[in-house]
């Protein structure tokens, strides 16, 4: 343990003294500003409680109307007559018309260019496939 002389000691407390006094007076008037702010802080939580209260009313309303429009929707989908020739095969969200308007549509250059080949008997996969498969019945596939 450190051994202070009589001098050492009266120079600790001064400097103890002094940064009380530094300290009371950098911080004098800082309790109102403390309560202040914790103040405005209280009424700041309390608007926006209130706020979300209400945009919660909102949020619920808005959640029951959406179910509402769910189930409207899937009473009309059971309603609703099932067609059955109506059909996306290359999935590109158009429905592809019916065999008749098919078979008589040659490709068209845009299919040419991106390697799509026509299905003029509406199973589902490319004329040019099938035509290769019975040319190539020796092949396994």
């Amino acid at each position: 343990m450190l051994n202070f002389t009589s001098d050492q000691w009266v120079i600790v407390s001064l400097i103890f003294v002094l940064g009380l006094l530094v300290g009371g007076f950098l911080f004098s008037g800082g309790g109102r500003k403390w309560k202040q702010r914790y103040n405005a802080e209280v009424v700041r939580r309390r608007e926006v409680e209130q706020s979300h209260t209400d945009r919660e009313k909102e949020w619920r309303e808005q959640d029951s109307l959406r179910a509402a429009a769910l189930k409207d929707r899937e009473r009309a989908a059971v309603a609703a007559p099932v067609v059955a020739d109506r059909r996306d095969l290359d999935r590109d969200g158009v429905v592809e018309p019916d065999e008749a308007t098919r078979a008589d549509r040659p490709a068209g250059i845009m299919d040419r260019v991106l390697g799509r080949g026509v299905d003029r008997d509406g199973d589902g996969v490319d004329d040019r496939t099938e035509r290769d498969r019975t040319l190539r019945d020796d092949r396994p596939l």
